[in-house]
């Protein structure tokens, strides 16, 4: 077969030459002239060549590409199947979705595909901080103060693993790589038992982070409470992320039914229901084992030796699935980190809300919507790195580090999408404001100077993310780590952190020019 090679090689160049000069022929059919004798040499419009053929259909504008298409399928198909110097020049390999694909994405089509998710999930955050407004007074949290420091980690989970799920269910999808049933179900199943696997050592971790934040800043430890905040923590975890996982996947595989961008949709409608889920699981679950610790302090200790004896069978699903076993071992350090930002929000909170007892109300609101709309963002600017270039090289003239004008300024669909996210803070805030206001019981009611301060710090909130999501994703990626499993538990966990203490500022500030907080507000 070898010494038929030059013979191979020298027919795939000759046939390469026909295709470009068939080209260039379609060029000068336009001129009458050029016309007529290339017609006396056989070159007929519409019946002996194919650029006559197009211009008689009426499409010349699509000739150009056409032929480059047929061009690279050559040029691809000779250099796979003959050893030629000229391989790497000639062989191309063009990207599965093409760039221009991403290019029809308008304002108002990402605004429309947004604005709805976003508008529920806001719905729901709201109902989960006039929940915790309510809850506050129960006694269980009123005698454990480590239940108060470890609403923000929990209420972090939806950041730590299911937005995050979201995010590499999304690229997946974008990818085309769910088409397949069977492919899919693999993923979904792997994913799910990795959830459950990184919420139990979440749920572990964040409880015994909060008992020693109480040892260390109140001097007092209570070893029944202890044992009960463990078994809450990885009780509420591990059930919110199982129900918060299914509902992850079924958006998924819904916007891909329904030809949505699941990167618009998926981690804002999954966040929806992350907050008011897991404070109502963790408020029922607290308050059981509370009424149960005189007598049964057997039944959290059996609690959390039956999720530990589990702990194997999730890892093994896990480390022996191809979607998920790189996660395993590389995707520990940004949740566990992203866990410790978040509960020390958690202990400023719990500062914040001894002296302004309706902050509670606003808290989940600031958080959440920040953290969705970041996370929006990270999940698209992932994407499509994804799609476009290897892990470990950015597209050519991309920076790491710019201006945070630029994120909202340049042309880039990334900055874009910034736009979008940033118009609908100040509408969306307003809206859950005077939402919160109507639905208190109670003298609350926020004033024009409350509510001035309050969009200023939500604003300078979701800005300061959206600058951080173009920074890591895009350092993250150069490293060589995948961003769908490390940016956006940094960035929702960063949010927690920055919404409550600007909220706080915020009352602090009220409480300094006003005396009093419902004078003020």
């Amino acid at each position: 077969m070898r010494h038929n090679q030059p013979l191979l090689r020298y027919c795939h160049r000759l046939t390469f030459a026909c295709m470009v000069l068939d080209d260039k022929m379609h060029f000068y059919y336009k001129s009458p002239v050029w016309r007529t004798l290339l017609n006396l040499l056989g070159y007929e419009g519409g019946t002996s060549g194919e650029g006559g053929r197009l211009l008689e259909g009426g499409n010349a504008a699509s000739r150009p590409s056409e032929i480059r298409q047929r061009h690279i399928a050559m040029a691809t198909l000779g250099s796979d199947n003959i050893a030629s110097p000229t391989d790497s020049v000639i062989k191309i390999s063009p990207p599965a979705i093409r760039p221009e694909d991403d290019e029809k994405e308008t304002f108002m089509s990402i605004f429309f595909q947004v604005v709805a998710p976003l508008f529920v999930a806001g719905v729901a955050m709201v109902g989960a901080g006039i929940y915790l407004d309510t809850v506050q007074h129960w006694k269980v949290f009123e005698e454990v103060l480590e239940i108060i420091i470890l609403v923000p980690a929990l209420l972090g989970l939806k950041g730590n693993l299911e937005m995050t799920l979201a995010s590499r269910l999304s690229t997946e999808a974008n990818l085309g790589k769910m088409n397949d049933p069977k492919e899919q179900w693999n993923m979904i199943f792997g994913n799910l038992c990795l959830v459950q696997c990184q919420a139990v050592v979440i749920g572990l971790l964040s409880s015994v982070v909060a008992i020693l934040l109480v040892v260390v800043f109140h001097h007092k430890i209570n070893i029944s409470h202890a044992i009960m905040v463990c078994a809450c923590s990885i009780t509420t975890a591990s059930i919110a992320s199982f129900l918060l996982g299914l509902v992850t996947v079924g958006i998924v595989v819904g916007s891909m039914y329904f030809k949505i961008n699941p990167d618009n949709v998926t981690t804002p409608i999954a966040a929806s229901l992350g907050d008011i889920t897991s404070l109502v699981l963790l408020s029922y679950i607290a308050t059981g084992f509370y009424h149960t610790l005189d007598e049964y302090l057997w039944v959290p200790v059996i609690v959390i030796i039956g999720f530990l004896v589990l702990m194997p069978v999730w890892v093994y699903i896990t480390a022996n699935n191809n979607y998920t076993k790189h996660v395993l071992t590389t995707g520990w350090s940004p949740i566990i980190s992203a866990m410790l930002i978040s509960t020390v929000g958690g202990l400023a909170l719990g500062h914040f809300i001894k002296e302004y007892k309706t902050l509670t109300a606003f808290q989940p609101v600031i958080n959440g919507i920040g953290g969705n709309l970041v996370s929006i963002q990270a999940s698209r600017l992932s994407t499509a790195l994804h799609k476009y270039v290897s892990l470990g090289e950015l597209p050519e003239g991309t920076k790491i580090l710019i201006s945070p004008i630029k994120v909202f300024t340049s042309k880039g669909l990334h900055a874009l999408t910034s736009r979008v996210l940033i118009s609908l803070v100040v509408p969306g805030h307003v809206v859950f404001a005077f939402v919160i206001t109507y639905l208190q019981t109670g003298n609350f009611s926020p004033g024009s100077l409350f509510l001035s301060l309050y969009l200023g710090a939500a604003l300078l909130q979701v800005t300061i993310l959206l600058f951080l999501a173009y920074i890591l994703t895009h350092y993250f990626w150069k490293q060589g780590v995948d961003p769908d499993n490390t940016t956006i538990p940094y960035l929702t966990a960063c949010g927690d952190l920055l919404g409550i203490i600007l909220l706080g500022l915020v009352y602090k500030f009220l409480e300094l020019i006003g005396g009093k907080e419902n004078q003020a507000l």
